[in-house]
């Protein structure tokens, strides 16, 4: 099987960003830096300047996703996961990111991003910490066409919503 590769222009609008990278062959997403260091309260969302601007051809988007040792080790959460970059964006890709702790254990105490065992407080982002993941996808029209009911139309799994339950 055969990969595609599609062309996505990136302007560097910070001094020293990184360019995302894949880290191994065959992954689907590539890895996203942070350009400056921020440092991230319980119950605090931000947004972590990248340095990267892009332009996406039409026809793609790019999903900004977690990184799942991020997600495993520390109470930091993406959060609006995935994250749509639409073709016709131009500012800066900015990493939406939430610490879910509910309080400080050591309020002088700032974690960095490779800690381990989800510890609760203020986790501090360092320049050309590893943040996120992008993944290119392509992306399809929809045309809705209006039917009289959808109820005949392929087939009805029966129900929604936990329908299936969970054994």
């Amino acid at each position: 099987m055969s990969s595609r590769n599609v062309e996505v222009s990136v302007e560097i609008c910070r001094q020293d960003a990184i360019l995302p990278k894949y880290a191994n062959p065959g992954d689907s997403g590539m890895d996203v830096y942070a350009a400056e260091d921020v440092e991230i309260k319980p119950g605090e969302t931000v947004i972590i300047p990248t340095g990267l601007k892009l332009a996406i051809p039409d026809g793609y988007e790019i999903q900004v996703r977690p990184r799942s040792g991020v997600s495993f080790k520390t109470p930091l959460r993406l959060s609006n996961s995935p994250g749509t970059i639409d073709s016709g964006y131009r500012d800066e890709l900015g990493i939406i990111m939430t610490n879910t702790s509910e309080s400080n254990s050591d309020a002088d105490k700032v974690l960095p991003l490779d800690s381990k065992g989800n510890q609760k407080g203020t986790y501090g982002i360092k320049k050309g910490d590893r943040v996120a993941q992008i993944v290119l996808q392509e992306v399809p029209r929809i045309i809705f066409k209006v039917v009289d009911s959808v109820a005949e139309l392929g087939n009805d799994r029966g129900g929604g919503f936990g329908s299936t339950g969970v054994r």
